[in-house]
């Protein structure tokens, strides 16, 4: 039976996409190389948070189906790309996922069809890259088939805005290009956005990051000097925030993770780099400050330690949340994990809890799991907020706490309670 779209990679940004297609009645096949992730969606079971088991069995009793029997993508009108993009060993994107599915994408080309790259990259990834692998069997873009951009905007966890109701950015290879995603993904999406090209496409993608990577970063470093000074920097963005224009609330925390922020904006630096000779000078400075933060986090440790007579060697330290954003499983790139690792080096005796995360890998053996958090931050000699999971009552494990760092401005003074 034809398709009208295949989604390859079925994560946390395909599934999402796909869902919303069948719930708009278009007939969607999804194509990803793990067997195991392939077989638990036609069975009805999700792998990723924002999409229940219920979610994913709907779906397939709409139609859609999982496969990895690659062949299936030449009945699909469009074929839409939703691979990783990490970072590789020199700093750039690592492309080699992107690659596998335009080159699986480019054996099954059919004349009309339509081609869309969501996974976020470089300016330029979809002309040199993509196009050239498409056009090497004779097709020509723009005339035997269309090929377009357009960036995921998924927000993991995110309960207000979704796969439908985000303005979806297009940018085409031609305008007919534009013109055929933008009828596609206007099927299913309230807004759709029209770049003027692909360049335009990606570079937007990148920007929304790089905003959120400076401003963060600014607010991180406000926070370093507002402790030394004794300001309260989370009552000095309240006050900020209550100017009604020319301001937006960003706010500190012990690193930043995920999908995005710590990724995204490399890729535009190392392209100003390697293209043009120069830094990014805003970017690199950010990430400087950015990846500083869990040091910063175990020296405030230290110093609390201090005030009790205590070594950081020794002492039991209790880290809340390990994910990299709240009310989500998803460990991606969590500050967590380096901010466990310093302290383990320093010879704390670390221990975490996470009502998302019932096993840590990060650190092997040396980091274990309270199955309390109340008894946990009662036993430890300092407990840290690393993550505001709304499953905590803050105050109330601020309350037990010997000492609790709260990083993320969520529990009220108190004598034994310090904020970031």
């Amino acid at each position: 039976m034809a398709a009208d779209a295949v989604i390859i990679g079925l994560g946390y940004v395909g599934l999402p996409l796909a869902q919303e297609a069948t719930k708009a009645g278009l007939t969607i096949l999804g194509f990803d190389i793990n067997q195991g992730v392939v077989d638990a969606l036609n069975a009805g079971t999700s792998h990723i948070d924002d999409l229940s088991d219920g979610d994913i069995a709907a779906m397939v009793e709409g139609g859609f189906k999982a496969t990895t029997d690659e062949s299936e993508i030449a009945s699909a009108k469009v074929a839409v790309i939703c691979v990783p993009t990490p970072l590789s060993d020199e700093g750039g994107p690592d492309l080699r996922a992107v690659e596998g599915a335009v080159e699986a994408v480019a054996r099954h080309l059919q004349p009309g069809m339509l081609v869309v790259l969501e996974s976020t990259t470089y300016p330029g990834t979809t002309d040199e890259v993509v196009r050239p692998k498409l056009e090497a069997g004779g097709m020509v873009v723009g005339e035997d088939f269309n090929l377009a951009f357009s960036p995921e905007r998924i927000d993991p966890g995110n309960e207000t805005f979704g796969a439908k109701n985000t303005p979806k950015v297009v940018g085409g290879q031609t305008p007919a290009c534009t013109d055929a995603a933008a009828e596609f993904y206007g099927r299913f999406v309230d807004t759709i956005v029209r770049a003027k090209g692909t360049r335009e496409a990606e570079t937007a993608k990148l920007l929304e990051n790089t905003y959120r990577h400076i401003n963060i970063a600014l607010v991180n470093e406000m926070a370093r000097f507002c402790h030394e000074l004794g300001i309260d920097l989370w009552d000095v963005i309240d006050a900020a925030s209550s100017k009604p224009f020319g301001f937006q609330a960003f706010y500190p925390g012990p690193g930043v993770g995920g999908h995005c922020i710590p990724i995204d904006p490399n890729y535009l630096s190392h392209n100003v780099r390697a293209r043009l000779g120069y830094p990014f000078r805003f970017v690199e400075l950010a990430q400087e400050i950015n990846s500083g933060m869990p040091a910063y986090v175990v020296s405030r440790i230290q110093d609390l330690l201090n005030e009790d007579g205590k070594s950081l060697k020794g002492s039991t330290i209790l880290l809340l949340g390990v994910t990299y954003k709240p009310n989500i499983a998803d460990q991606r790139e969590s500050p967590a994990v380096p901010l466990a690792k310093a302290l383990v080096a320093k010879g704390a005796a670390v221990s975490f809890h996470d009502p998302h995360v019932q096993s840590w890998g990060a650190l092997g053996d040396s980091v274990t799991r309270v199955e309390d958090e109340l008894v946990g931050v009662a036993e430890a000699d300092l407990s840290v907020l690393v993550q505001n999971h709304r499953e905590y009552d803050v105050d109330a494990l601020a309350a037990k706490a010997t000492r609790f760092f709260d990083t993320r401005g969520k529990a009220a003074d108190g004598e034994r309670i310090h904020r970031l």
